[in-house]
């Protein structure tokens, strides 16, 4: 049977008139007053399970008000709260809820079991037995299922693999206003480390063997794994490496390892560059090759280039024991300073032995070094010298700061100490000693503090043939601002009555900086430094107030500061421009 052109064209109208009509009534949220209940949690829980209901006018139908009743039920629920009573009106055009609670649901009995290898395991046995919820406490619904979830979790984590839940139930009496709660965990067996598979390149089996923190046959945790994971990714070795179980494969009780990994390429090289006020642009490249051999024997080199001094390196490292923390390094460089701000010419070579080490996730690393240098250098007025010294030494540092790039918390300390004696292959006798401290603060989120602090001291008889890089200088953008990068030092004067620089035999700075956030990554900052490098610490003190910014980037703060720097011999404004770590 057909409909004629007319009604159908009638059809079509009223159609598209409903569609219309429907399109252009909004949604509205639904606006409620809630009498009746005062806990937070509860209200949260009933907003949850109202938000996703809206009205179309002013006043709900009678089928959203029966989804409003439900919803503010159901949300009440797992609470305890299953005989509450809940009632809607609407007053001066506002819809009103009124919830009157009633009693809750009271744990009657709790019944608990462990079946399996779980119920000689104390540690199991401890975490199944802190299910919170225990007889005349409120039923709270949210604790029994987050108890469920994470006893699971607990298990899967502690090679517990075939755990399951045998028996769960929740029977609520709601005429008695009573609850009871009955589980029943199936722990199964316990599994073990089984053996370690490599999948790709072989070669760093020794190394991988050594950064293992479990055993063959020792209990599984995934805690274990986890720290093996991030071992291997502190090594410096790996492009992708990553550990996993492979429970299918399991033989017996023992869970074999896999590693997935690809190492680094034969060699790496890097070009950076930076600037600053103290040395201007800069220019550093980088070659590495990680393997050298099976042993895990790696080689680095360097050369640095500024205005005021060029450099190159070649450093050959040998992991010990601990792969990243316990290792050996041989380093050979040559260095040139032409420094006119301290009237330093130098060239050093220089020929080390370091043997570094730490314990594993302990901030403090601890050195012993033996080090040969041989320095032709001119110091302000003095004839060029030439000095061979050969200098043991130590070192022990702290470093706990986030590993980011723009820190709100760290502190650095170090103290170092080297000696060299002219019976001991040293053209002069001497001992050096160096302490530094950094660290940074925010207070509430917003204020930022970073203190800076250094002290040094020469011993020698023969203060005049000391190397012009063993001797002090401060001043500049990492030391005391408001002064040219090493200006602050011990002088004589020259034909012309100015000075020239001579180094000193010791050394103390301090600062204080506080930043606070202006804008997206913007810090405006003031900051006052006091320092000096002396032979005599009855000289004033030179010191410097200023202002400055910090611009926050991908690669680290930049730090713009104006300074004003006032010294017996000096009162100056100085510009100073920084990028590079704080710590």
């Amino acid at each position: 049977m057909f409909c004629s052109p007319t009604i159908f064209r009638r059809i079509v109208f009223y159609c598209t008139i409903g569609l219309l009509t429907a399109i252009a009534t909004p949604a509205l949220a639904l606006d409620y007053k809630l009498n009746g209940v005062s806990r937070d949690d509860l209200k949260d829980n009933i907003k949850l399970h109202l938000n996703p209901i809206s009205v179309t006018k002013g006043d709900p139908d009678e089928a959203t008000e029966e989804r409003i009743l439900k919803s503010v039920k159901t949300a009440l629920q797992p609470f305890g709260f299953y005989n509450s009573e809940i009632a809607l009106r609407t007053e001066n055009q506002a819809l009103i809820i009124e919830v009157e609670l009633g009693d809750p649901l009271i744990v009657a009995n709790v019944t608990r079991e462990i079946i399996g290898e779980g119920r000689n395991d104390p540690e199991f046995k401890q975490r199944f037995n802190g299910f919170k919820l225990n007889p005349g406490d409120v039923m709270h619904q949210p604790t029994y299922e987050s108890f469920k979830s994470s006893m699971f979790n607990y298990a899967l984590s502690n090679g517990y693999f075939d755990y399951h839940w045998q028996a769960t139930r929740l029977d609520l009496v709601r005429e008695e206003n009573e609850a009871n709660i009955l589980l029943v965990a199936q722990s199964g067996r316990q599994y073990e480390f089984g053996e370690v598979r490599l999948v790709g390149d072989t070669r760093s089996k020794a190394i991988i063997g050594r950064l293992q923190p479990f055993k063959e046959g020792e209990k599984y945790t995934s805690a274990k794994l986890t720290k093996f994971n991030q071992r291997l990714n502190q090594t410096g070795y790996f492009a992708r490496v990553i550990a996993r179980p492979l429970v299918s494969q399991a033989d017996g009780a023992r869970v074999p390892i896999e590693i997935t990994l690809a190492h680094l390429p034969r060699d790496i090289f890097n070009v950076g560059g930076g600037a600053s006020t103290d040395t201007g642009p800069r220019i550093r490249g980088r070659w590495e090759r990680p393997w050298v051999n099976t042993r895990g024997h790696s080689i680095t080199g360097e050369v640095f280039a500024s205005q005021l001094e060029q450099a190159a390196s070649l450093d050959y490292r040998i992991p010990l024991e601990d792969v990243n923390n316990d290792y050996a390094s041989i380093k050979t460089s040559y260095e040139f300073q032409d420094n006119e701000n301290s009237d330093t010419k130098s060239e050093t070579l220089s020929i080390s032995a370091h043997r570094f080490w730490k314990e594993a996730d302990s901030p403090w690393q601890r050195s012993i070094s033996l080090t040969y240098d041989r320095e032709m250098f001119t110091q302000g007025l003095s004839k060029p010298q030439t000095i061979n010294l050969l200098m043991p030494g130590y070192s022990i540092a702290y470093n706990n700061s986030e590993d980011k790039v723009d820190i709100n918390h760290g502190q650095y300390y170090r103290v170092s100490a080297q000696v060299g004696h002219e019976d001991l292959a040293s053209d002069i006798s001497l001992a050096k000693v160096l302490a530094q401290a950094k660290i940074i603060t925010t207070l509430g989120e917003t204020h930022r503090l970073f203190f800076r602090a250094e002290a040094g001291a020469i011993y020698t008889e023969e203060f005049d043939r000391v190397p012009s890089s063993i001797r002090f200088f401060t001043g500049g953008d990492q030391s005391v601002r408001g002064f040219g990068y090493q200006k602050i030092s011990p002088f004589v004067l020259d034909e012309d009555g100015s000075r020239v620089l001579t180094g000193g035999k010791y050394l103390a700075t301090a600062s204080i900086e506080y930043a606070y956030p202006v804008a997206d990554n913007w810090r405006a900052a003031v900051f006052t430094d006091v320092g000096t490098s002396t032979n005599d610490f009855s000289d004033p003190l030179a010191r410097s107030i200023g202002v400055g910014a910090h611009w926050i980037t991908l690669i680290g703060p930049v730090r713009f500061y104006i300074a004003r720097g006032e010294s017996e011999f000096e009162s100056s404004w100085r510009f100073h421009f920084t990028l590079g770590p704080e710590l």
